[in-house]
This record gives structure tokens, C-alpha cells and sequence, in this order.
């Protein structure tokens, strides 16, 4: 194969690598809230109904697909939470990106992380980042 031939192969498959759909799994909305009774008993209201969480400083709500986590004192601003390796149910996925391959393509991207996954290690990990508006995103792989 002469060098020109080889050039273009690895062209090639670094373009199809970037178009190659990052599967991020599960889409819910973690909550700053002031009082967790309070703002369960608001979300309930909306016919969000409880999954998990302990009760005094975080809780996790479901209404059909959507899922929100109620946070008192564990974080200032909301966040945008993908799970890789969950569908909406927490259900693993037979099929999904792992938090570092998705770490990897967006750092190759020049997306800059605030806090990256452990690159070295396989299975749970996380990561995050701010958006150009200022909000915060975190990907949060449990499997």
C-alpha cells in the first residue's frame, strides 16, 4: 500500500469516527431545590411519582418518561443528566457508548471538560461540562 493510500484510509476512518452516533442513554434534569418536601410536593402535583432517592437530601420522580432529580444542598445550578447504558427506566442497554468513548470524542472535538473519567478504568464513570450558555452537563454512567 503506498503512503498516499494509507493517508487517505486513516482520513477516512477518523471522518466516519466523528459521524458515528454517540448513544448517551437516559435523559432526566437534576434540580437545584431549596426544600426537597416542598418541591416533591409540587412535582407530585404534575403526576410525578417517586422512584428513589433517600428522602431527606435527594429524590429521584417519574411522569411516563420523563425524569427529574430533586437535589437540596448538593449543588447550585440544575443539570443536564445523560446516562450512558440506561434507557429511561434504568434498564442497561445491550447498546450503548461508553462515558469514556464519549468523553474521547468530544475532548477530540475541542469540547473542554470541567472533571473527566478515569480513561484507565471500565464500567461506572462520569464526567462534566458547561454548554456556551452556562449550563452545566453531566454524563453519569452506572453499569
Amino acid at each position: 500500500m503506498k503512503r498516499r493510500e494509507m493517508i487517505a484510509g486513516v482520513v477516512a476512518a477518523a471522518a466516519m469516527a466523528q459521524t458515528t452516533e454517540m448513544k448517551i442513554g437516559a435523559f432526566s434534569i437534576s434540580l437545584a431545590v431549596k426544600d426537597l418536601k416542598v418541591s416533591r410536593a409540587f412535582y407530585e402535583k404534575l403526576g410525578f411519582k417517586i422512584t428513589s432517592g433517600n428522602g431527606k437530601n435527594w429524590q429521584v420522580m417519574r411522569n411516563g418518561e420523563h425524569v427529574i432529580g430533586l437535589f437540596q444542598g448538593m449543588f447550585e445550578k440544575n443539570i443536564l443528566t445523560f446516562n450512558p447504558g440506561w434507557d429511561q427506566h434504568t434498564k442497561k442497554l445491550d447498546s450503548f457508548s461508553d462515558v469514556r468513548e464519549i468523553q474521547k470524542k468530544l475532548k477530540a472535538q475541542g469540547v473542554k471538560l470541567e472533571t473527566e473519567a478515569d480513561e484507565s478504568k471500565n464500567g461506572p464513570g462520569s464526567f462534566t461540562l458547561t454548554d456556551p450558555d452556562g449550563n452545566q452537563i453531566l454524563f453519569d454512567q452506572h453499569v
